[in-house]
């Protein structure tokens, strides 16, 4: 997942935490909002009923006409009286004229009210169980109750406060023992919810879906501006750091080095780092090449030095043996002793300068299948008669032909075998020559006891001329063409010191298809 991506789903999460908290907060808010108005409302209410009440009571009554609908109230002394003009008039006190209006209420849809005792004269206004709860609560002092009720899927709030005795109540209610400022009981107005409740909701959901659109905005436009402000500034530098250096410095990321910022700052780091980087490579390279003609000549020099060794040499004894020849010419057999030594001298130039054009030499080697095995064999046995002091440890485990440059395995094997031998001297060793297929390739390990390679000459060993010898015991050119011809035949030929003493010498070539070897003949 993209930085960008991460970053805008960060934010969309902490807007989406931050709007639920507000909504959460927003949403109970609105509810204790709405249930203290409609507490309000119904404390309005009671006072206004119980105002109206008490006018009813302070007039003693009030008197209907009395006709179907309106009749008389059997629980009242003086429920009925006549006219002089013959009507019957029927009597309401306070409790009536309250169910009377909480009835008209009920059909305007508006709050209903009644009122309530603990012993009541009307068994209709006997109390249910929250008015019961709440009587009892005001005999011990309390003042109001308000609670909100669930009914039948509707929602309402009841509030219920006491009614004290007054003079007036003492008409109705002197013989059940009340004084003034008993409470003779109480009024409970119900305000309905629902339409409150609705509009909470309406308005939920109109919060929500601003915050749906205002995360979604915001997400949207946080995403553009840290696309174009940091991901895509940020792609463009990770590809000139990919592309460095070979294509240099893009012209667009020195325009981001100018902005201070944090991106534009890496920029310039990055571009100063080029820059050091630069130098260093031009200094390396200016070092490299002082080092490599150092080494050239050092090269040249040796190669230089041996092979003026090995040709200055034979020619010293060459020309003494022709001053000697011209001086005796008469004597035949010093001629023919003096021609022996000369065409010895000229095969040893002949030797060292063949030696050296195999060093150089490209063209391919001749392929040919055959036992390995037998050929090591041949080359190990020839170099170790005669010196009983030497074991001959054997692990050939090729054992069938293979087809590979035969000829010049050989002569690496003559020139490892041979140095293995006269790095042990005199006193003798172990000489352990395994070998192997792995795979399609020729492995042979050449390991002996001697006293191994000192780590300062381990980089010039394959080196022409370079040698450890005596003068006159080795030209220095034995490992020098032996890692050639095993190069031409696309091998590799390594050395190493093996633990605790001693050289090990390892040679790997593929091997060539027999069809291949065949086409070739």
């Amino acid at each position: 997942m993209q930085l960008k991506t991460k970053f805008v789903l960060l934010v969309g999460l902490v807007t989406l935490c931050s709007y639920g908290v507000t909504f959460y907060r927003t949403s109970s808010f609105q509810e204790e909002l709405v249930v203290e108005q409609a507490t309000r409302q119904a404390k309005m209410l009671f006072h206004q009923i119980r105002l109206t009440r008490q006018w009813v009571a302070d007039h003693n009554g009030l008197f209907f006409v009395k006709q179907p609908g309106v009749e008389g109230n059997p629980f009242l002394e003086d429920a009925a009286i006549r006219d002089e003009r013959g009507n019957w008039l029927v009597k309401r006190n306070p409790a009536m004229v309250t169910r009377e209006l909480s009835q008209y209420a009920a059909r305007e849809g508006m709050g209903q009210f009644n009122v309530t005792s603990l012993n009541p004269l009307n068994p209709l206004n006997a109390p249910d169980e929250f008015e019961r709860g709440a009587l009892e609560k005001f005999a011990r002092g309390a003042s109001e109750m308000v609670t909100i009720e669930k009914i039948a899927g509707s929602y309402r709030l009841r509030y219920m406060a006491p009614l004290e005795v007054e003079q007036q109540c003492l008409s109705c209610h002197a013989g059940q023992g009340y004084e003034i400022g008993d409470i003779r009981g109480g009024m409970n107005v119900t305000i309905p919810m629902d339409p409150a409740f609705a509009e909470i909701g309406t308005n939920n959901r109109m919060l929500l879906n601003i915050a749906v659109a205002t995360i979604l905005i915001v997400s949207l436009t946080i995403y553009v501006l840290f696309d174009l402000l940091v991901a895509r500034r940020l792609k463009l530098l990770a590809g000139a750091m990919d592309r460095y250096p070979q294509d240099g410095m893009p012209p667009r990321l020195s325009e981001m080095g100018d902005e201070n910022d944090e991106i534009g700052a890496l920029s310039r780091h990055f571009k100063d780092l080029c820059s050091r980087l630069e130098r260093s490579r031009r200094e390396l390279d200016e070092t490299r090449e002082q080092v490599f003609q150092s080494e050239k000549l050092a090269a040249l020099g040796r190669l230089v030095a041996g092979i003026s060794h090995e040709i200055n040499n034979p020619l010293g004894g060459m020309h003494n043996c022709i001053q000697t020849m011209k001086k005796n010419s008469n004597k035949p057999e010093l001629q023919a002793r003096y021609l022996e030594l000369l065409t010895q001298g000229v095969e040893r130039i002949r030797s060292t300068v063949r030696q050296l054009l195999n060093i150089g030499r490209k063209e391919p080697l001749e392929m040919k299948c055959g036992d390995v095995d037998g050929m090591i064999r041949d080359c190990l046995e020839l170099t170790c008669l005669g010196r009983r002091s030497i074991t001959l440890k054997l692990h050939l485990g090729v054992q069938k032909t293979v087809c590979v440059g035969m000829e010049a395995l050989r002569q690496v094997m003559l020139n490892l075998a041979g140095n293995a031998v006269q790095a042990m001297g005199e006193k003798g060793g172990s000489l352990n020559v395994s070998s192997r297929l792995d795979g399609s390739d020729l492995v042979v390990e050449v390991r002996d006891s001697g006293p191994g390679i000192p780590a300062a000459h381990m980089d010039k060993i394959f080196e022409p001329f370079f040698t450890t010898k005596e003068v006159g015991e080795g030209t220095g050119l034995g490992l020098s063409v032996s890692y050639s011809l095993i190069r031409r035949m696309g091998g590799e030929l390594s050395a190493r010191n093996a633990d605790p003493h001693g050289a090990v010498f390892t040679l790997r070539v593929p091997l060539v298809d027999s069809r291949t070897e065949t086409e070739e003949s």
